[in-house]
């Protein structure tokens, strides 16, 4: 069965805010055919954005918060302490809202090349300059997925299936040697092909290890499906709209192989958003699955709550119709 779900985030700026978001998801993505998620409110500042949140959850590696974004130090941060905060706040809201629920549900955090490019190392310009850190970056990372998933275990003890969706939207860019350095006037040089799948590969196989299923966002074009796939991926997010040849191959070859593909498709009339999908699978000769997922193209929070709330109605019925 098609099932439809979100990317992540949801537009507000305050704790009634993501009571809301958190009673809109659970509301209107309920199992078969919905995926509910935890909600995320990038609107409520920099403890809170995606970058924020993979700094709550990350372990054994200090943050702290600049002028210029998140830093990697020595020691916990006072920010990193907020952010973590934060994150135990919006999941005991979670843990309260969900009492008695049983289905499936989803997680999100940066994937470590998102993470790599979004903070800076101690005595400048990105972690990403780093081979070490970025090493670390991922076994933190991976170390603290494992300690998120078994806390959610224990506030949603209903939840049957567990996804966790690694966001990595810089990582074509790091392959390509696209990133600015600090000073805007160069680009860090690009990552080998092997060592950015091996860093997926440590926070994948963590999730794994979790009991939960890895799915990887990539809403850039040029996303390195195969890539992905070969780091043991078990579920590719894209933008449809920017999959490339190659992509609609790897994106049918992971359909037929019994993994999830979640199609980023923009909502605004539910009989065009099945239209566009159905395309889609003759395009490739395929049926509609188990494994398909429709979803927004990327988050909502740059939308606002009625358009959000509107976008994932019309996707739950376009699924429902699929």
């Amino acid at each position: 069965m098609t099932r439809a779900t979100g990317i992540g985030s949801f537009p507000g700026e305050d704790a009634r805010a993501y009571a809301e978001a958190v009673r809109f998801v659970l509301g209107e993505l309920p199992p078969p055919t919905g995926l509910p998620h935890v909600p995320e409110l990038p609107g409520r500042g920099a403890t809170a954005t995606m970058t924020g949140r993979a700094v709550a959850v990350a372990t054994d590696l200090g943050f702290d918060l600049q002028p210029a974004g998140w830093r990697v130090t020595d020691a916990e941060g006072v920010d990193q302490r907020r952010a973590r905060s934060l994150l135990a706040q919006d999941l005991d809201e979670l843990e309260e809202q969900s009492q008695g629920y049983e289905g499936p549900f989803k997680l999100q955090v940066a994937g470590p090349w998102t993470l790599a490019a979004t903070v800076e190392r101690p005595r400048g310009d990105l972690a990403l300059a780093d081979p070490g850190l970025r090493r670390e970056l991922a076994e933190a990372l991976a170390e603290g997925v494992r300690r998120h998933v078994a806390d959610l275990r224990r506030r949603l003890p209903g939840v049957v299936e567990w996804v966790v969706q690694l966001d990595e939207p810089a990582l074509p860019s790091v392959l390509a040697g696209a990133i600015p350095t600090a000073s805007g006037f160069g680009r860090h040089r690009s990552v080998e092909p092997p060592e950015a799948s091996a860093a997926v590969a440590t926070v994948v196989d963590a999730v794994r290890a979790s009991g939960a299923d890895p799915w990887v966002h990539c809403c850039a074009a040029d996303a390195p499906l195969a890539l992905l796939r070969g780091a043991g991926a078990r579920g590719l997010a894209v933008d449809l709209s920017l999959v490339g040849p190659e992509g609609h191959d790897q994106l049918a070859e992971a359909l037929e192989a019994g993994e999830s593909v979640v199609l980023g498709v923009p909502a605004g009339d539910e009989g065009r958003v099945v239209e566009q999908v159905s395309r889609w699978l003759d395009m490739l000769g395929l049926q509609p699955t188990d494994g398909l997922v429709l979803s927004p193209p990327c988050g909502l929070a740059g939308t606002s709550p009625t358009a959000a709330r509107q976008a994932l109605t019309e996707l739950s019925s376009a699924a429902a119709r699929l």
